[in-house]
């Protein structure tokens, strides 16, 4: 495998898998960030170039230091041969087979593969589908020319339109003093380990959230370094009053002006959250959202 570090190049990629869409999303917006700042301080491998058919995106060596947080040993996987991908897969400078890692990807089909190779390394293998959405308009997604340009300043947002100002509390922007809070009640969080991945995504990406009458915030979403939007959440005793559709809708309109491709996963049994995504001009992609955690034996 190739790593990818041209600022040329990783442009021509980006612009190629960007007609691959939805079932190059992860990678897609994993590379948008890469090329703007790198805040998670990630790499992008081909298996060749141009000529490529398996990209690959990952932390680079130094930041995957404990063996056992799958929250930063993350891959995101595109390929167009599923041959190919096994045998990538099987290359353990492509993949560190000794530590409990995820792979999150847009293909249903990278299932096969995964657990081929997860078999032969004594690994076991937690696998999570869900529904993928995406803008029903897409647009040509530029990344920042300006080198000066801080992570930050391509995220800012203005203060909340009048639409988001019908939300009957005030809005605010999430940092990391809110990651607690976040993390109790992401599904796929609740330690250690989410709490600082979590801390890490909102210094470095937009969350949004209205405050409720006690000043705490009672319903919010956060982007993640592959430009997913996730942890979305309502305290229950305010749901069903319309302030994730409120949150959504302002968010949305902020990334389309901003030209920052976002999309979102939603559980085939998350009725009120999929009802919210037929307001918000989104559209249910049949390839789906893939997660698939990797434990090596010795740490099960």
């Amino acid at each position: 495998m190739l790593v990818l570090q041209g600022s040329q190049d990783l442009h021509i990629l980006f612009e190629s898998l960007e007609e691959s869409i939805p079932e190059t999303q992860k990678v897609y917006g994993a590379i948008f960030n890469i090329k703007n700042k790198n805040p998670f301080n990630m790499e992008v491998l081909v298996d060749a170039w141009p000529d490529y058919q398996v990209v690959i995106t990952r932390p680079k060596k130094e930041e995957m230091k404990d063996d056992l947080d799958h929250y930063t040993n993350t891959y995101h996987i595109f390929t167009k041969d599923l041959d190919k991908l096994e045998e990538v897969l099987r290359c353990p400078q492509v993949i560190n087979w000794e530590q409990v890692f995820q792979i999150q990807g847009c293909q249903e089909n990278l299932d096969k593969a995964i657990r081929n190779v997860s078999a032969s390394k004594l690994v076991q293998v937690e696998y999570t589908k869900t529904m993928l959405f995406v803008p029903k308009l897409s647009t040509k997604h530029k990344t920042s020319s300006n080198d000066s340009m801080e992570q930050m300043d391509l995220f800012k947002m203005d203060k909340p339109d009048e639409n988001s100002k019908k939300i009957k509390f005030q809005s605010i922007f999430l940092d990391s003093s809110h990651a607690e809070l976040v993390n109790e009640q992401w599904s796929f969080g609740k330690n250690e380990k989410s709490l600082k991945y979590i801390q890490r995504c909102l210094q470095n990406f937009p969350g949004y959230s209205v405050l409720g009458p006690e000043g705490t915030p009672i319903s919010w979403v956060v982007m993640e370094q592959s430009c997913e939007l996730r942890m979305g959440y309502t305290v229950p005793r305010y749901r069903g009053q319309g302030y994730m559709r409120q949150i959504s809708s302002h968010f949305g309109k902020f990334l389309i002006q901003k030209n920052i491709p976002f999309y979102l996963h939603v559980a085939h049994d998350n009725e009120s959250t999929k009802n919210i995504t037929k307001n918000l001009e989104l559209k249910v992609c049949p390839c789906g959202w893939h997660q698939w955690i990797c434990t090596p034996q010795k740490y099960c």
